[in-house]
């Protein structure tokens, strides 16, 4: 088969590959649509210890089952592949198993390929109406989706709610649209890029605002991270109010930014979130099929044999769109 190797830092080669073989209690699946994450930016450039060259990255995918029963079935997939028998699984708390594995990641190949093997369990059946390019967007909006709501629990509710999302990708403008779909009414995103910018308000119907044009007086209940540099984390302290919380979801740093004596002073929560539960996951992947995000058309197609050129772009900052969606297969 096909895949995009990752080979070395800033070195991705389209070739082939032998293809996966489905275990036991897994099904084949032909890839249809992947997504470009920001960790598999992080792995092209070679800031990514837990993804060594080579290897086939991707993990945002949907596709169609190949063989077996369920021959045909249209699925989106949960990448993150746990034990189910540690305490952790056993609580809900499955993303935070620590036997977990993550396609993108040895042992698991990733998606960037016509073809994945995945366990039964990870599949959520996709209704025919739903574009698998909207079904592949289950997997980054359930980051914003499962921070959202571990936020808002520590918050306490969503009522007069106020929220600031910091990055306008795809992680945080899924966490924006994860909030108002779970009830706050009034979602600020800070976007540094204003090319990204004018696509977020235009194309996605959002509050967007430069860093420039935040109000340092205005205080937000809730700071969702969708970045994670030491600068993000700098904001999100300065900006969450006095009993606030701050939800961070974003890899981009591991030091650096937090003003840990105002959040102690002023009592504010800080919440690490780590991708989701598959709960989360398939409570995600229903609020898309049932239209609660919105349209979720602010994606960009480009074939998977492009993909060097696509990593390339988003670096640059050359592209508008949140998502960069890969086609092995269209």
């Amino acid at each position: 088969m096909k895949a995009l190797v990752y080979d070395a830092p800033e070195t991705l080669v389209y070739r082939d590959v032998p293809e996966p073989r489905a275990r036991a209690d897994e099904h084949l699946i032909r890839i249809e649509a992947v997504g470009i994450c920001g960790s598999d930016m992080h792995a092209y450039l070679g800031h990514d210890a837990r993804r060594p060259a080579p290897l086939i990255l991707g993990h945002e995918a949907a596709g169609v089952i190949t063989g077996g029963p369920r021959d045909g079935a249209r699925v989106t997939i949960n990448p993150l592949v746990t034990c189910g028998n540690c305490p952790a699984c056993r609580a809900g708390r499955d993303n935070i198993c620590p036997q977990r594995q993550i396609i993108s990641m040895p042992p698991r190949e990733g998606a960037f390929a016509e073809w994945v093997a995945m366990p039964a369990r990870n599949l959520v059946t996709v209704p025919d109406a739903v574009p698998m390019g909207q079904a592949a967007l289950a997997e980054p909006i359930a980051c914003g989706w499962h921070g959202s709501r571990l936020g808002l629990a520590a918050l306490g509710g969503t009522e007069g709610a106020r929220a600031l999302v910091l990055g306008g990708g795809a992680i945080g403008l899924g966490g924006a649209l994860s909030l108002a779909a779970q009830g706050v009414a009034e979602v600020t995103v800070l976007e540094p890029n204003p090319i990204r910018r004018a696509y977020l308000r235009d194309r996605c119907g959002q509050t967007v605002l430069g860093p420039d044009a935040l109000d340092p007086a205005l205080l937000f209940d809730i700071v969702l991270d969708g970045v994670g540099f030491a600068a993000t984390r700098e904001t999100a302290s300065a900006q969450v109010r006095p009993g606030g919380v701050i939800v961070h979801i974003g890899l981009g740093e591991d030091r650096g930014g937090l003003d840990i004596r105002r959040m102690t002073l002023a009592e504010i929560t800080f919440i690490g979130c780590y991708t989701y539960t598959a709960e989360d996951f398939r409570q995600t992947a229903q609020a898309i099929f049932d239209g609660r995000l919105g349209a979720l058309d602010w994606t960009e197609d480009r074939p998977l044999g492009e993909g060097a050129r696509a990593f390339a772009d988003i670096r640059a900052g050359a592209t508008a769109a949140p998502k960069v969606i890969l086609r092995p297969n269209p």
